[in-house]
């Protein structure tokens, strides 16, 4: 039932937290926006509300698998290592034993992840022309000049990428397999310190948050503990994330990173130590919302299987 219930809390978690995900990396990777309202104010004038919700759909097909996969995998592990240290699936774990089982399930999400993230980051950051530009551009000479006015009636390129689909067809067909693991060096460390600390913290919280005489936390505590425990994953994992989008954007023309390493460097040189920390004040705004869904409605399936199963 983890499995389960964890496929129906990603889902949630997705439809609560993707715009902010899309200002998120933006600001990662495009370093004209000045501050988390200057990207939401630019998206929103160029294009609209659609322009927060690019790349949606593969999220939303291919979170409840990965979502399933996490929350399985750490459960499965966790059980796995209660029997071999304690005799018993059911006794309680150590917290060396939720950070080693939090690790794995993070660790393992990456090779279903890293195509759907290259997929997601190059549609986020695929902007469209501004719809006054489109008339301009199409309707011949206006009455501002230009250097080097465009020909009437020539066609604005359209964006190289229809969709998340599209996108995967694209990249694999111009960049290989490697293209669409582009990143996953940066998502592995990202995710499995992210998910160590994701599962532990939870765990502390809940047995902080369970009232005397009970054996768990009631609905509030549950939505205290998922919202920080999402906010201390993230404030881990926001300087390999920043290095991933980067990675991940990077395979679209001319090539400026060799490797994580070199991408790290030259982010820090170019930009100071602040870059790796990019996105970190949306990424936790965004994480307390999410992992509330995530893990309340983690939790409600879990309890509701109980019932009927008992």
């Amino acid at each position: 039932m983890d499995f389960v219930a964890g496929a129906i809390g990603g889902v949630c978690g997705v439809a609560v937290g993707y715009p902010l995900d899309t200002v998120k990396v933006r600001i990662q990777t495009e370093p004209r926006y000045t501050s988390i309202w200057h990207c939401v104010w630019d998206t929103y004038r160029r294009e609209r509300v659609w322009g927060f919700y690019r790349g949606l759909s593969l999220p939303v097909c291919t979170v409840s698998l990965v979502s399933s996969l996490s929350f399985g995998t750490y459960r499965h592990c966790l059980s796995h290592i209660c029997r071999f240290r304690y005799g018993s699936a059911d006794a309680k774990p150590a917290k060396t034993d939720i950070t080693l089982s939090g690790f794995a399930s993070g660790l393992v999400r990456v090779f279903l992840t890293s195509p759907t993230e290259v997929a997601k980051v190059r549609l986020q950051t695929q902007t469209q022309p501004q719809p006054q530009q489109r008339r301009l551009s199409t309707s011949g000479p206006s009455a501002v000049p230009s250097v080097c006015p465009a020909p009437p009636g020539r066609p604005v390129p359209g964006p190289k990428y229809h969709g998340p689909l599209h996108c995967l067809a694209t990249v694999a067909r111009e960049e290989g397999l490697r293209g669409l693991y582009r990143g996953s060096s940066a998502l592995l460390f990202r995710d499995g310190h992210s998910f160590a600390t994701y599962f532990l913290s939870y765990a502390l919280l809940c047995e902080w948050l369970t009232p005397a005489g009970h054996s768990q936390p009631d609905v509030l505590g549950v939505l205290v503990a998922g919202g920080c425990a999402g906010v201390l994953a993230w404030a881990v994992a926001t300087p390999m994330d920043v290095i991933k989008s980067r990675l991940q954007v990077d395979g679209q023309g001319q090539r400026r990173y060799r490797g994580l390493l070199h991408c790290m460097a030259a982010s820090v040189r170019e930009e100071g130590p602040r870059v790796l920390f990019k996105g970190l004040t949306l990424n936790c705004c965004r994480a307390f919302p999410v992992n509330m869904a995530v893990f309340v409605t983690y939790e409600a399936v879990l309890r509701l299987a109980r019932g009927l199963l008992t």
